[in-house]
Parts: C-alpha cells; sequence; structure tokens
C-alpha cells in the first residue's frame, strides 16, 4: 500500500508541474497588456511602460514561472492587478460560496443517482428502468446553463419560490445561504446524475450476477437488503471512481452557472479577471482548479485501493 501511495504522490506532483507549465505559457501567450488595461486607452506609452515594470510583465518568461511558482510554495500567490489585494484573500472568499455550492451539487448527484440506479437495476428491462433510463439521456443531452435559465423562468418567474440570482451571504443564516444555492446546484447535479445513475445501473447489474447476491436470497433476505446492504457495497468500486472525477468536474464547472445566477464565487472571479486582463489572479484560480482535479483523482485512487485489494496487488 505504501509503494502504492507513494507512485500516485509522484504522479500528482509531475502532473501539477506538467500543468503550471501549460497553464503559464497559454496564458501568457493570450493578445492583450494587463497594463494597458489597467491605465486605460489615451495613457501614454510611457506610462504604460512604467505599469509594465511595476508589474514584472518586463522580465523574461522564466524568470517570472519560477517568481510565481516559488511563491506558491509559500503561499504567496501576488497581488491582483485590477483588485489592489492579494490574490490569496480573493480566492479564499471566493471559495467560501464555491466549494459549498459543489458540495450540494455532489450531494445532490449522489442521492437522485445511487436511488435511480439501484431502482432500474432491480426491475431491469421492466416499464420503469426504460423510463428512467430515457429521463437519464435527456438530462446528459441538457446543456447545465439551459436548465439554469429553465430553474429560473419556473421557480423564480413563474412560482417566485427562489430568487433569480445572487447571493445572501452566510452572515444571514444557512437557510438562506442555501436557498440562494438550490437552484445553482440543482442545474449543476441534474446533468452529473444522470450520468451516475447509468454507471450505477451498470454496476449493480453485473454484482447481480454474482453468486453470492443467490446465496444471500437463499438464507432468507430481502431484495431490498440484499440490493442496499451487499450488492449496491460490491458496486461502489466504479461508481466511487467516476463520483470523484464527477465531483472534480463540479468544481470546475461552476463557472458558468455562477455567471448565470450572478453569484460571487471563483467562477465569476475567473470571468471578471479575464475581462479585466488580470492574469495572476486567472493564472492562481485555474492552477488551483487543476490541483483540485488531480488531488480528487490521487484521493479516490487510495480509496479505490482500499476497497479492492486487487488493486495493491497489481502494484506491489
Amino acid at each position: 500500500m505504501t509503494v502504492f501511495i507513494l507512485r500516485r504522490l509522484l504522479a500528482l506532483v509531475a502532473t501539477l508541474a506538467g500543468a503550471s507549465v501549460i497553464i503559464f505559457l497559454v496564458l501568457d501567450a493570450l493578445p492583450g497588456n494587463a497594463a494597458e488595461m489597467l491605465m486605460g486607452a489615451d495613457s501614454s506609452p510611457e506610462a504604460v511602460r512604467a505599469m509594465t515594470i511595476k508589474l514584472g510583465l518586463d522580465q523574461p518568461l522564466v524568470v517570472r514561472y519560477l517568481h510565481w511558482i516559488g511563491g506558491l510554495l509559500v503561499g504567496d500567490m501576488g497581488n491582483s492587478y485590477s483588485y489592489g489585494t492579494p490574490v490569496a484573500e480573493l480566492i479564499a472568499e471566493r471559495l467560501a460560496l464555491t466549494i459549498p455550492l459543489a458540495i450540494m451539487a455532489m450531494l445532490l448527484t449522489v442521492v437522485l443517482a445511487l436511488a435511480a440506479g439501484v431502482y432500474t437495476a432491480a426491475n431491469h428491462n421492466k416499464v420503469g428502468d426504460v423510463g428512467v433510463m430515457a429521463v437519464t439521456q435527456f438530462g446528459i443531452a441538457i446543456p447545465n446553463f439551459w436548465f439554469a435559465i429553465l430553474l429560473i423562468l419556473l421557480f423564480s418567474v413563474k412560482l417566485q419560490w427562489l430568487a433569480a440570482g445572487g447571493f445572501a451571504g452566510w452572515g444571514e443564516g444557512i437557510v438562506p445561504g442555501i436557498r440562494s444555492l438550490l437552484l445553482p446546484a440543482i442545474s449543476l447535479a441534474v446533468v452529473q446524475a444522470a450520468i451516475l445513475a447509468r454507471v450505477t445501473r451498470s454496476a449493480v447489474l453485473e454484482v447481480l450476477r454474482e453468486d453470492f447476491v443467490r446465496t444471500a436470497r437463499a438464507k432468507g433476505l430481502s431484495k431490498r437488503q440484499v440490493l442496499w446492504g451487499h450488492v449496491l457495497r460490491n458496486a461502489m468500486i466504479p461508481v466511487m471512481t467516476v463520483m470523484g472525477l464527477q465531483f472534480a468536474n463540479l468544481l470546475a464547472g461552476t463557472i458558468v452557472v455562477e455567471n448565470v445566477f450572478y453569484l460571487p464565487g471563483l467562477g465569476r472571479l475567473i470571468f471578471q479577471s479575464i475581462s479585466n486582463r488580470d492574469l495572476i489572479v486567472v493564472r492562481n484560480c485555474v492552477m488551483l482548479l487543476a490541483a483540485m482535479v488531480v488531488i480528487v483523482n490521487f484521493v479516490v485512487d487510495v480509496l479505490y485501493a482500499a476497497i479492492d485489494p486487487r488493486i495493491k496487488a497489481s502494484e506491489l
């Protein structure tokens, strides 16, 4: 197990290093100049040049990359060009919304997907199975932002149950904050739940063919007890792998949904920073999202090996 974890840690570090190089080069190659954006179109070339030197944009590419990585290693993300505040503070403030939103969406995804997947597997090739699978196929095809607009039209404009956008803030209480994030969480969860439900169905159907299922039924256990107590537990290995990938996708997928609902989260910060050519904020936000994805995948790999001893044996 130790060798397995060390190998995964080395792969994690290598992946993060490669991602940092790609992120830095891609953002540096974008057209435009942050100094020109800050000084305005009517500023003189001398003023733009002075601002460029102040921001350190005149330094060689390698020097700027090493300076950025060195700052990340000690927790210093630099200061935002447009906001004039430390990037770490901006990101921490926005993560207070984005992470709860992703967790809410993941919880909805897991509840809906496991219920639908187990139900369809238990009613294989019956009307319920065909109907739920048709709904999941429709859910996979729906873009998140389009479904978010439909939710706003129904629950905000028509029924007026929830606000169409904005965030009440956690200072107003947990309930108002959750109400503000409910529609965005549903719009994020619908596609992921549809995908996970189909994966759960396939995994449960495969386990249902195992001999121990017939043995459990022969001992007098009910169908419900076998499904939820034995079958689902053994089917969770592929399901958990997909769940880890989906949580990482939810963290990155908040960018569009947060803009639809006008939420002051990490996604909206990235969008605003791109508009302002605030590349230091964009660079650190994208690197943070990439690190979250890699770390989540690492955790899933470790949990996968802890559950399935065959993984540990194959790595020895």
